[in-house]
């Protein structure tokens, strides 16, 4: 494909920038199942949280087109070959992962209304209504601001310099392919969908990294991705699950009780790899002291904040201590991996846990320091649950510079958690 080309007449209708409601990321699908089942009612608000300030959203991304994206979106259904597969693929060696009432229930899906305002240089984005309708906007609408940032910064480039560009990118990412390449025993798995340059960018990626790293490249979190390609499609849950059942919690016992009665319901729909815990929600090392023993049990444990080999070194002992041989046991890195980091990370603990990396915005968006000014640089952008039942929402997580929700709340979770002192680590995507 000549991508290059495809972006001079980025205009063109074939490329929307979503253009299926596959073009999300498998855990949402797997989590929207369990939430409909649990939570068919709850209303929840989402809302778009640019945490690098300093790109001014609203300077760079046209109105217009913003919207023009976002109405697109709620034009979307199921085809018919999407939900075959859906209905009929095997995922984590089962089939019929997705029940009968759930995909007639998502085939006729229209995502729901969007609120979208303009304050300063920033937009305000939100969504509000169902949970598991709401939920299944945080997606598409990441996808859309980060390509509509990026076809802005590429509108006054001209064709060859826009071949050179892709060019110089292109190498860069094989380039780290050919790195990783040589990480002996290495499964790695991408999870750019998020914040991505764009979703031709991002298929290209998978296509490079299928032929760069073979047998060591283990799939995608992308559903659209996955189907097109033939790859399996990779994700468990979220922090948005303990986020929206801590909020409902009626007091701190409830509240206390919350992230362990969520893994509890996962655990009654999941088995195998499906059952990793994502335990930096509310801290980890809490989270860990504070489990029960079943939890053990469990396939693995993923790394998404914090100090990744403090983490994990923190997970190994606590496998241990309930007499589990980590060497059974899944780790999967997530927070901002680059190839240093990762074979880093492979060095220190390959032999003595099984290892999973998923590699997100720094496969499907590094374009660092290939235009003026840096402009393309990836920047941080996420879509979260603020509110549920008008009850706002906290995250904590092991790096105090991505939490979220209102102080007094915050403080109010710290102590019932019991999370202390933590080291702020710059958020890089």
């Amino acid at each position: 494909m000549d991508l290059a080309t495809r972006v001079w007449n980025h205009t063109w209708k074939i490329d929307p920038i979503v253009r299926s409601l596959l073009d999300t990321d498998f855990y949402k699908l797997l989590m929207c199942q369990s939430v409909r089942r649990s939570h068919p009612q709850t209303r929840v608000t989402f809302e778009l949280i640019n945490r690098s300030r300093h790109v001014p959203l609203a300077r760079l991304v046209d109105e217009g087109e913003l919207r023009e994206q976002l109405d697109h979106v709620r034009s979307l259904r199921l085809s018919r070959g999407e939900s075959t597969w859906l209905r009929g693929n095997t995922f984590y060696g089962k089939r019929q992962m997705f029940r009968p009432d759930f995909m007639e229930w998502l085939e006729g899906l229209q995502l729901p209304p969007y609120h979208l305002e303009r304050q300063g240089d920033q937009y305000r984005l939100t969504f509000e209504g169902p949970w598991p309708e709401v939920m299944l906007w945080e997606i598409p609408a990441l996808a859309i601001i980060m390509e509509l940032r990026s076809r802005a910064v590429l509108k006054g480039m001209g064709r060859f310099a826009l071949q050179i560009l892709y060019a110089r990118a292109m190498t860069r990412v094989w380039e780290k392919g050919e790195r990783l390449r040589r990480i002996e025993g290495l499964r790695l798995a991408d999870f750019g969908t998020r914040r991505r340059h764009g979703y031709l960018w991002q298929d290209w990626c998978v296509q490079a990294m299928i032929e760069a790293l073979g047998e060591k490249f283990i799939g995608t979190s992308n559903c659209l991705i996955a189907k097109k390609r033939d790859l399996e499609a990779i994700g468990t849950n979220a922090h948005e699950l303990p986020m929206v059942r801590a909020a409902l919690a009626p007091d701190d016992e409830a509240l206390r009780r919350a992230p362990y009665e969520v893994l509890a319901d996962w655990q009654e729909e999941h088995e195998g790899n499906l059952r990793v815990i994502l335990p930096d929600t509310y801290g980890t090392k809490g989270f860990l002291e504070n489990a029960p023993d079943w939890l053990a049990e469990w396939t693995g444990i993923r790394i998404d904040s914090g100090d990744p080999v403090e983490n994990a070194e923190l997970a190994l002992r606590w496998w241990q201590a309930h007499g589990q041989d980590p060497r059974e046991k899944l780790l999967v890195f997530s927070d901002g991996l680059d190839v240093p980091e990762i074979e880093a990370l492979h060095a220190r603990f390959a032999g003595r846990v099984r290892l999973t990396f998923g590699w997100g915005t720094l496969l499907t968006n590094d374009f660092s320091g290939l235009v003026p000014g840096d402009a393309l640089a990836p920047f941080s952008l996420v879509c979260k649950a603020v509110a549920a039942e008008g009850r706002p929402t906290v995250k904590l997580s092991d790096n105090p510079e991505k939490a979220m929700g209102p102080p007094e709340e915050v403080a109010r979770y710290r102590r019932v958690f019991g999370v202390g002192e933590q080291i702020a680590r710059a958020v890089r995507v």
